[in-house]
């Protein structure tokens, strides 16, 4: 089953919300938002479906947050700020209508999917992608340019190299005396990184190389997750829980500044603090799944002895 980018988000969101205890306040939008300014000179009012729960402060549309500058409770529309298209860093963009509008959102959609693709770049450190380039044999050549595409530019390792036979048998014969060459003249070889085979290879035959390379980050919220990671697929809910824990590290530092006795009540029930215990919960399941998803990795591409010139 397809695990696209906004299906994670959507479980981190629910995973941080405790999926009923608590959850952000909403409502909608009655007609589409068709430009991506609000100038001083012409202000872009927003109209919504309640403003029960609207104030001066954030909204977020799709995934684009917006500040507020003044609301109409009777007309139930809100006047966007100068500043407040593409607020924080978002990307100003154009809704439709009857779009989800949430109201100060505790953790905004764009930095649930910045967490999903900070987790997955600190996973290329642990783990690799594994995936499959093929050559042609050639007699009178030794070094061969690996792919100059894609992710394959980060070949950090090779796992196997083999060839494919002659005749009936349709076995790949492996290669044992290969070397790896990550700093090639780029002049001669553009890709920058080279295989030299040293084994006797017959001419025209398809040499299969496998090889790790860093995991590809979410560009697109309909990719698929193992497609454009090139993680396998039971590593979803570890980038899942180091996610989570990323964004729960940040919850205390909202209420350290807060003075006022109404601030000094909720402390004494739930004390700054409070988050950190449950985030290195978190973080021990991430390190657990971490732990388990590395040795399979290891049972699956064993370490091939091979002969290096």
């Amino acid at each position: 089953m397809a695990i696209t980018l906004t299906d994670m988000i959507n479980e981190v969101s629910m995973n941080l919300s405790g999926y009923t205890l608590t959850q952000d306040r909403s409502t909608y939008l009655k007609t589409a938002i068709t430009t991506t300014t609000s100038s001083s000179a012409s202000p872009l009012t927003v109209s919504l479906g309640s403003t029960a729960n609207v104030g001066m402060g954030v909204i977020e549309i799709d995934e684009e947050l917006l500040w507020v500058d003044t609301y109409d409770r009777v007309g139930n529309s809100a006047i966007i700020a100068p500043y407040g298209r593409g607020y924080l860093g978002t990307t100003a963009a154009t809704h439709t209508a009857d779009t989800k509008v949430t109201i100060s959102p505790t953790f905004p959609r764009f930095t649930i999917k910045r967490a999903i693709n900070d987790t997955i770049n600190a996973l290329g450190s642990s783990i690799f992608a594994a995936t499959t380039t093929t050559i042609t044999s050639n007699a009178a050549v030794a070094a061969f340019r690996l792919p100059a595409t894609g992710s394959s530019l980060n070949i950090r390792n090779i796992l196997a190299v083999a060839y494919q036979s002659i005749g009936a048998s349709k076995e790949w014969v492996p290669i044992r005396s290969w070397r790896l060459d990550n700093n090639a003249n780029t002049t001669a070889f553009t890709s920058g990184q080279t295989i030299s085979i040293y084994d006797r290879v017959p001419s025209g035959r398809t040499i299969q190389i496998v090889y790790s390379t860093d995991p590809d980050v979410f560009t697109d919220n309909a990719q698929d997750f193992a497609t454009q990671t090139g993680l396998p697929e039971s590593c979803k809910d570890l980038t899942i829980l180091g996610a989570t824990y990323r964004l729960l590290t940040n919850l205390d530092p909202a209420r350290a500044a807060m003075v006022s006795p109404q601030a000094d009540e909720t402390d004494s029930k739930r004390p700054y603090g409070s988050s950190q215990a449950l985030t290195k919960n978190i973080y021990g399941l991430y390190n657990q799944r971490l732990a388990e998803e590395i040795k399979k990795q290891q049972d699956k591409y064993p370490i091939r002895v091979h002969y290096s010139l």
